[in-house]
């Protein structure tokens, strides 16, 4: 187990520093971050020594290869630089929205966990009947649906026609509840298509076939011995849902204002600043990377028949 986590842990190493070297590349590529920085009066247009000059104060004037080793020489000493655009340090400003990207994602997962496990269990029991049938058909037409198109119809009548709930910003619990069922819903009815089919292809197997054989009934096989391994997928899917959820939502967080590390990030990226662009690829492909990790990890614990190769 340890040198399977060691030799992973080495793998996400490699895969920061490949992400690093393309977001670095990709973000001069897509214009000249020195433009963006120069302050000008609404509507006017930097002159070129303006530019200039901002080149310097941020030492953009210098070759991108040898800026991206200034840059990792302070990512080694844990210095992820400061931002262009807050004037803060970029450690201080993740740390000041990820507590509400957090408590968003781990929210989302958990409901669309606490609806998919049951209504993927609940399909699985009355497959080909009229339930499946019609579960199938919500579920295709909600997991079809683009998440902005699904939380700007929900906002619209929960929050302005009917006012059920604040139409957006935080403070309260109600002001997550739009946001987190306009992701939840989506992924609780793929996790309980992939639980049903799971449930539906483990009832064939032959330890189930065993089970039946020996008196035990439908219900008391599939808890005690289908679901569990059908769980398996389903916590592999969540794991890897949960990290890409905490590197940020960025369409949901502009749409209900939220100030969370998704938001931040478009800006970041609007106003070409690298510090917190490079920060926030960092971080989301770390979470990707050991959220991974995780799943195995997970898989392994829950059945003793999977070993990990290290």
């Amino acid at each position: 187990m340890l040198q399977f986590i060691l030799r992973r842990l080495f793998w996400i190493a490699v895969t920061l520093l490949v992400v690093s070297v393309l977001t670095f590349g990709l973000v001069f590529l897509t214009g000249d971050p020195a433009v963006a920085l120069t302050p000008v009066k609404p509507g006017a247009v930097p002159t070129q020594a303006q530019i200039e000059q901002t080149r310097k104060a941020y030492g953009l004037d210098r070759p991108v290869p040898e800026q991206y080793l200034i840059y990792m020489g302070k990512v080694v000493r844990g210095d992820l630089g400061e931002s262009y655009y807050f004037r803060k340090p970029v450690l201080t400003l993740m740390l000041e929205k990820l507590p509400t990207t957090i408590v968003l994602a781990v929210t989302i997962i958990v409901v669309a966990l606490a609806i998919g496990i049951p209504l993927g269990v609940l399909a699985a029991f009355r497959r080909n009947t009229a339930v499946d049938r019609a579960f199938i058909v919500v579920s295709t037409v909600l997991i079809a649906a683009p998440p902005f198109f699904l939380a700007l119809m929900m906002l619209f009548f929960f929050g302005f026609v009917l006012k059920w709930f604040p139409l957006g910003g935080v403070g309260t619990p109600a002001h997550f509840v739009l946001p987190v069922l306009s992701i939840a819903l989506p992924a609780s009815v793929a996790y309980a298509l992939l639980l049903r089919t799971t449930i539906l292809n483990m009832l064939g197997a032959e330890y189930a076939r065993v089970a039946r054989a020996k008196g035990l009934g439908m219900a008391r096989t599939m808890f005690k011995h289908v679901l569990p391994n059908a769980l398996i997928p389903v916590v592999t899917v969540a794991s890897l849902d949960l990290a890409i959820l905490l590197t940020g939502i960025v369409l949901i967080e502009q749409i209900f204002g939220i100030p969370g590390i998704g938001a931040q990030t478009y800006q970041a990226v609007t106003n070409r600043d690298i510090p917190v662009v490079m920060g926030s690829v960092f971080f989301g492909a770390l979470l990707i990377g050991l959220g991974g990790l995780l799943a195995d990890v997970l898989i392994a614990r829950l059945d003793p028949r999977i070993r990990l190769v290290s």
